[in-house]
C-alpha cells in the first residue's frame, strides 16, 4: 500500500490534485481511496459526486471519504469521555460546555490519522490519496502524536494513579460513577498506541510520501519552504513538489505578459528552494476543475507517463537532528559539492548556501532563529552545520 499526503497552502488546488491523482490511480488498476481531512470539505465538490463520512465508491476502482471528527471521536474517545462529562456536569458545568472541554486540543483533527490506520490494518486498498488541510493544520496534526504522547505519559498516568485511590472513596460516597474505570483508560491506550502506529507510518519513506503543492508565487512558496522544513523536523518524506496553476505557453494576451514573466522566475526560485525534489507542473485551465473529465485531464497534464503511486524521491534534500541539549544539527547532502567553492550566509530565519553557481535557500524553524552557528563541517559530500545556543545573549534574557 502506498499514502500519499497533499498539502500547502490554502487555495493553491490541492483538492483538485488529490481528486485527479485518486482518478489516475484507478484507472492504472490500482484500488485507491482518496480522504479528505480539511473541515471545510470541498472533496465531493471537485469530484461531483455526493460522499459522506464513510468510504463511497463513485467510480471502479476509486472511492472516496469526507471524515467526520466527531463521528471518530465517538469512536475512539468516546467511553472516557462520558466518565469526564460526568464529573464535571456533577460540578455543576452544562453537559455541552462539559463535553467540549473533555476533548485534548487538536484530537478532533487526530481522528483523521485513526481512519489511516484502519485502512493499512485492513489492507482494502492499493493507494490512500490524503487531502489534507492548509499547511499549518497540517503540520498541527502531523506533530499531534508527538505532542499527545507526551500528555499521556505526564497528567494521564498521574491522573489514573489518583484515580486508583479515588475510586474505592468514591463509590463509598455514591460517586464512582464519575472517576473513569479500566475499561475508559484502556481506550485512551488504544487511543494514543493507534496515533504512535500512524507516525509511523507516516514517516516510512516506503509506505508514506508527502507532496507539496504550490502555485509559481513568491509568498506561497515561502510558506511551503517553511512547511517542508518543518517535516524534516518531525521525520516526513516529502518526495515531490506540484506546481500549479501556470499560465501555458500559447497564452499570448499582452495582460498576462508580466505574470507569466514573474511565474517563470518564481519557477526558478522553486528550484533553488528544493533542491532535487522532483517538480511537477500542471497549468491554469481556462475552466473549474471539477468532474470526473476536468480532473482526468489534470493528471495526465500533472503526470504525463508517471504512476503517481510511485515513490517519486529517494533520500531527503535535508534533515535536521537535536542534540537533547537544546542544539540541533541541520544536515544538507551535497553529493560532488567542492568545499572551496561553498559559501554560507545566515539571516535569522533563513540560510542561504551557494555552491558553485546555484544557490541554495533553506528556512529555519523557529527553534533555530535565536540560536548561533557554532561549527560547519564538510564531510562525506555532507554539509553537517551546528546550531547552539549563545550564552551571551542567553545571559541578558536572564537579567
Amino acid at each position: 500500500m502506498r499514502i500519499i499526503v497533499h498539502t500547502g497552502k490554502g487555495g493553491v488546488g490541492k483538492t483538485s490534485i488529490s481528486a485527479a491523482t485518486a482518478l489516475r490511480c484507478a484507472e492504472m488498476g490500482l484500488k485507491t481511496i482518496v480522504l479528505s481531512t480539511d473541515t471545510a470539505h470541498s472533496l465531493g465538490d471537485s469530484l461531483e459526486k455526493e460522499i459522506g463520512p464513510e468510504p463511497t465508491e463513485i467510480y471502479p476502482n476509486l472511492w472516496a471519504q469526507e471524515v467526520d471528527a466527531r463521528y471518530s471521536m465517538d469512536k475512539y474517545w468516546g467511553l472516557f469521555q462520558k466518565y469526564m462529562v460526568a464529573l464535571f456536569s456533577r460540578q455543576g458545568v452544562e453537559d455541552v460546555v462539559a463535553e467540549e472541554v473533555t476533548i485534548l486540543p487538536g484530537l478532533e483533527e487526530g481522528a483523521h490519522l485513526l481512519w489511516i490506520n484502519r485502512y493499512v490494518n485492513e489492507d482494502q486498498f492499493d493507494v490512500l490519496i490524503v487531502d489534507a488541510a492548509p499547511t499549518a493544520e497540517t503540520l498541527r496534526l502531523l506533530s499531534l502524536p508527538d505532542v499527545t504522547r507526551w500528555w499521556f505519559e505526564r497528567i494521564l498516568t498521574l491522573t489514573r494513579g489518583m484515580s486508583k485511590i479515588i475510586r474505592p472513596i468514591s463509590k463509598l460516597m455514591r460517586r464512582g460513577d464519575s472517576v473513569p474505570d479500566e475499561d475508559a483508560w484502556a481506550q485512551v491506550q488504544t487511543l494514543f498506541d493507534t496515533l504512535d502506529k500512524v507516525r509511523v507510518m507516516l514517516t516510512d519513506p516506503e509506505l508514506s510520501s508527502i507532496r507539496l503543492v504550490v502555485n509559481p508565487e513568491k509568498m506561497v512558496i515561502k510558506e511551503t519552504q517553511r512547511t517542508y522544513t518543518y517535516l524534516n523536523l518531525y521525520g516526513y518524506a516529502t518526495d515531490a513538489i506540484l506546481c500549479n496553476r501556470i499560465i501555458p505557453a500559447e497564452v499570448t494576451d499582452p495582460y498576462f505578459t508580466m505574470w507569466k514573466a514573474n511565474q517563470q522566475t518564481n519557477i526558478a526560485f522553486i528550484g533553488e528552494a528544493f533542491g532535487e525534489l522532483p517538480l511537477l507542473k500542471a497549468p491554469l485551465f481556462g475552466n473549474e476543475v471539477g468532474g470526473l473529465d476536468a480532473l482526468r485531464l489534470l493528471g495526465n497534464e500533472l503526470y504525463g507517463d508517471r504512476n503517481p503511486a510511485d515513490k517519486m524521491f529517494d533520500g531527503r534534500t535535508h534533515t535536521i537532528e537535536s542534540n537533547g541539549d537544546g542544539s540541533f544539527v541541520l544536515i544538507v547532502p551535497l553529493p560532488f559539492a567542492n568545499k572551496d567553492d561553498m559559501d554560507l550566509y545566515r539571516s535569522r530565519d533563513e540560510l542561504t548556501l551557494r555552491v558553485g553557481p546555484y544557490r541554495r535557500n533553506i528556512v529555519l524553524p523557529y527553534a533555530l532563529w535565536d540560536l548561533e552557528i557554532g561549527d560547519a563541517r564538510f564531510e562525506e559530500s555532507t554539509l553537517r552545520i551546528q546550531f547552539i545556543k549563545d550564552e551571551r545573549v542567553q545571559k541578558q534574557r536572564a537579567r
